[in-house]
């Protein structure tokens, strides 16, 4: 059978409507209703405009407990209805709470309509590479705020409501990328704009991924910051009169957004959920994905070696006998956080992309750079004899170095041409998961201007890891051979600061409707040498830390087998 072309791509959120009888939502992922999202920042010509008027953090004094900061919060933005302001700017006020509370726990209980993001810092790998005459402490330029004071980095971040949104409907450009930074000052580090960017931008987005846009992003209007061994409740304020959006419209939407933060945690020490895979269907599914993946092989082994590798995925449709909430399969899958960056993407009344990511896209420090390489993929041992042995098959096969190799080489050249120094150290390690394990190496490099942090973007992704080599021949086989649209899996995902970014690559992810039903995807990298059938093995491996947390019945479940249709159901 022929693959379908782009337009005639299958798509799994049209498949929402079809629950279980049991289930009472009907319709898309659900009824519309309005949400107000303050101002789009990535409006024509908004990147050529300069830097916005002001552009400040204040601190209030330190709070004992959540409940204390809001209150503080409150009154402090009370205090600024009435007062003049110039035609644009960007203010964060915050509390320092004196005792840790879990970001997750807070977000939990914040159930006010309201866009949402949460984005959990990696903790630091052993071994990082290091540019000569720099630290991992250095701000890397030697420009630093001046007052030698050291801010603490959060350890995780939750946010809701929306300051100032950035979304748009074309690919993410460098003009895109300047009407974020003018909001985002160097000393002002956690003012930063949380969000992700689509895989492939050129291609249509179906209905389930078309609230996002081809990147949506946010600053946060309430955050929450979980730090090491305390918090920070802060609130952000923006405004542009050009974009229409007063200094009186923010402050009064502001109000609002804090009337409904609720101040209290609940602790949550839950490791799976209460629900069970009533049906569980795959795109494509085991015959299609043999037959795209011997497409492939032949393309790679033919005499004109079109392609040295394509990473073919696959979109997992889960209908549960209840709704998931997002940040409780957040909080679940905290168990496997490490290593690893976990998020949540959640625009207003919308599904909710959620990850645990292990693959750095890249880390900018002032013009300090790192990136990884992550390919190869096993499981774990069940003892500690077996892992090792598992680690060494992983390390010694040459289909995983030719994938791996692959990877590496590729993201060394991309930084080559726009860095000064390059280092990759090591040269392959295994990194190991709590469920899987990976080849990885990590790499170093430095910019030459801050404003090259665009180019590093736009040049790392999509790296061979979740595209291919050569890129476009990779992308347009994805394109012509996946009927299901990507989304934002397998595209950047993180945060954008004033002197700080970092990115991590959205694979290990889900969307979450707030109906019954649950997409999950997964990828493997198709190189000479590849089965067909040991790669499915390989996403069921991938999609295994979504899966283990619902509760199967195997005699209940229905598996569903959809067709390669040529028309949209």
């Amino acid at each position: 059978m022929p693959p379908p072309s782009s337009s005639s791509r299958y798509s799994p959120g049209r498949l929402l409507a079809a629950r279980p009888a049991s289930a009472t939502t009907v319709g898309r992922w659900a009824s519309r209703l309005s949400c107000s999202l303050s101002m789009n920042g990535c409006a024509p010509g908004a990147g050529d405009r300069g830097a916005v008027c002001v552009r400040e953090a204040r601190a209030l004094p330190a709070a004992p407990a959540p409940h204390d900061a809001v209150g503080q919060l409150r009154a402090a933005v009370d205090a600024l209805v009435g007062s003049d302001a110039p035609p644009s700017g960007i203010i964060r006020i915050e509390v320092p709470i004196r005792q840790r509370v879990d970001a997750i726990e807070w977000l939990h209980v914040q159930t006010a309509l309201l866009p949402r993001c949460f984005f959990s810092a990696r903790a630091p790998l052993p071994d990082a590479p290091a540019l000569a005459g720099t630290s991992s402490c250095g701000n890397g330029n030697g420009n630093g705020n001046g007052s030698g004071h050291r801010q603490q980095q959060p350890v995780s971040v939750a946010g809701v409501g929306s300051a100032v949104f950035f979304r748009g409907t074309e690919p993410f450009s460098l003009a895109d990328w300047r009407a974020i930074k003018r909001f985002l000052p160097r000393d002002c580090p956690l003012i930063r704009a949380y969000g992700a960017i689509r895989f492939d931008a050129t291609s249509d987005a179906s209905v389930e991924w078309e609230d996002y846009g081809s990147f949506y992003f946010i600053v946060p209007q309430v955050e929450f910051n979980e730090l090491e061994e305390s918090s920070v409740l802060a609130t952000t304020i923006a405004w542009d009169d050009s974009l229409s959006w007063t200094w009186q419209n923010a402050v009064e939407e502001l109000q609002s957004t804090l009337q409904k933060i609720s101040p209290c945690s609940v602790q949550s020490n839950k490791t799976s959920l209460q629900t069970a895979i009533v049906s569980l269907n795959h795109v494509p599914t085991k015959a299609s994905w043999d037959l795209a993946v011997t497409k492939a092989l032949q393309m790679i082994k033919g005499r004109q070696r079109e392609l040295v590798k394509v990473v073919l995925a696959r979109c997992s449709r889960y209908i549960t006998d209840t709704c998931i909430d997002p940040v409780e399969l957040l909080a679940c899958l905290k168990v496997e956080g490490q290593n690893a960056y976990q998020f949540c993407i959640q625009p207003p009344d919308a599904p909710a992309f959620v990850g645990n990511s292990p693959e750095q896209l890249f880390h900018r420090k002032h013009l300090n750079i790192s990136s990884e390489a992550l390919a190869g993929t096993r499981a774990r041992g069940k003892t500690r004899a077996d892992d090792f042995q598992i680690g060494q098959d992983l390390l010694l096969s040459t289909k995983e170095d030719i994938e791996f190799t692959i990877v590496r080489d590729s993201i060394k050249n991309k930084l080559e041409m726009i860095c000064d120094e390059v280092v990759v150290h090591p040269s392959k390690a295994l990194r190991k998961l709590p469920r899987v394990q990976h080849l990885s190496a990590q790499l170093a490099a430095r910019i030459r201007n801050e404003d090259d942090e665009f180019e590093i973007l736009n040049t790392l992704h999509p790296s061979p890891a979740v595209c291919g080599l050569p890129t476009e021949e990779a992308r347009r086989f994805i394109r012509d051979h996946e009927i299901f649209d990507r989304g934002m899996y397998a595209g950047p995902v993180g945060w954008f600061g004033g002197a700080e970014s970092e990115f991590a690559v959205g694979i290990r992810s889900a969307l979450l409707g707030k109906g019954h039903s649950t997409l999950v995807y997964a990828g493997a990298g198709i190189v000479e040498g590849t089965n067909p059938s040991f790669e499915w093995d390989e996403l069921d491996l991938k999609a295994s830390q979504f899966a283990k947390l619902l509760r199967y019945q195997e005699q209940h479940i229905r598996y569903q087998e959809a067709e390669n249709l040529g028309t949209v159901i």
